[in-house]
């Protein structure tokens, strides 16, 4: 009876809720103090593997002076994978015309990016053709006329010859699609940074700093422009390389109101503001075309899965009734 009365009391009562006050406002105002920031400690990281990578290649190109060793700085091809571009003449063969630009849209660059894309071209449909093959020998008694193993022989080539092209183009696509969700606040800050007075090279280089926890390749992007800034002869370039290596249209008219911007000396940030506003509306109309075609997409599942469960919760207990009447 002691407890009940002691439970009941308006002092201990007032007592215990202002301790779970206390405790409630310590918990609010020290867990914030206590999470981790994982963006910056991803982005130290970062900056401490980079550091660590520049040592590194400095050695290794210090090293490579004292032994009389040209430096190289830029990746080269194994020496297998260039002698056999170069023994069979992958590079006539296989190489396309837009090969160099579908590997840069991917964010693959250098020749060892494109002496790996001619020995993967010619690697995969010969694989390919080698499982079909065998598949064939060890199902002998598949009742397949010789045109119709050829013709899979034939298609397997066919695909083992697109399938770097269709990695390509799915690697250039979720690059794509990162770049567009993010340019819209890339060309906000770009400008700010305009409007208080930077150079378009010092905004271009603070711009990429402050969008890579957004989207890393129009970070590497914008990275990349800043330097071809620096040593291209004329600005023009650059920014046609920018539009070139992206393939996005918001990018080529933030490229071609640079372009005139420096021919013309017309304002930039004008034109900046209005290109920001139109990729902020291109961005809010894909969402809601999104949720426009998302009703018709659920018509299904909501037929197959919900329908017959909610058939079963409303017919059940009528059912029931009826059985017991009888």
């Amino acid at each position: 009876m002691s407890l009940i009365d002691t439970l009941t009391n308006p002092g201990f009562i007032a007592s215990a809720m202002t301790a779970v006050a206390v405790a409630a406002t310590v918990v609010t105002i020290g867990l914030p103090l206590l999470e981790r920031n994982e963006m910056r400690e991803r982005m130290k990281a970062v900056a401490l593997e980079r550091e660590r990578i520049r040592a590194r290649e400095r050695e290794r190109l210090s090293a490579q002076g004292k032994s009389g060793a040209k430096p190289v700085l830029r990746s080269t091809p194994g020496a297998m994978a260039r002698r056999i571009v170069e023994q069979f003449n992958l590079r006539q063969w296989l190489s396309s015309d837009t090969a160099t630009e579908k590997l840069m849209r991917a964010g693959l660059r250098g020749p060892k990016a494109e002496t790996a894309f001619l020995v993967a071209r010619l690697a995969a449909p010969l694989g390919l053709m080698a499982v079909v093959g065998l598949y064939l020998l060890a199902n002998s008694k598949l009742a397949l006329p010789f045109a119709g193993k050829a013709a899979l022989m034939i298609g397997a080539a066919y695909l083992g010859i697109k399938l770097p092209e269709i990695y390509l183009a799915n690697l250039t696509a979720k690059r794509q699609a990162s770049m567009r969700r993010a340019f819209p606040d890339a060309l906000d800050l770009l400008l700010i940074c305009v409007e208080s007075g930077m150079s378009i090279e010092h905004a271009f280089r603070k711009v990429a700093t402050e969008i890579g926890s957004s989207s890393v390749p129009l970070a590497e992007e914008l990275a990349l422009t800043t330097a071809e800034l620096s040593y291209l002869p004329e600005r023009r370039q650059a920014y046609e390389n920018l539009a070139r290596r992206t393939d996005l249209d918001s990018v080529k008219s933030v490229s071609t109101v640079l372009i005139q911007a420096e021919r013309y000396g017309t304002p930039l940030g004008q034109a900046l503001r209005v290109l920001a506003q139109e990729s902020r509306d291109q961005r809010m109309t894909a969402a809601e075309k999104k949720a426009a075609a998302l009703p018709p997409k659920l018509t299904v599942p909501m037929i197959v899965f919900f329908m017959p469960a909610l058939f079963i919760v409303i017919l059940t207990p009528a059912l029931i009734q009826i059985f017991k009447w009888r």
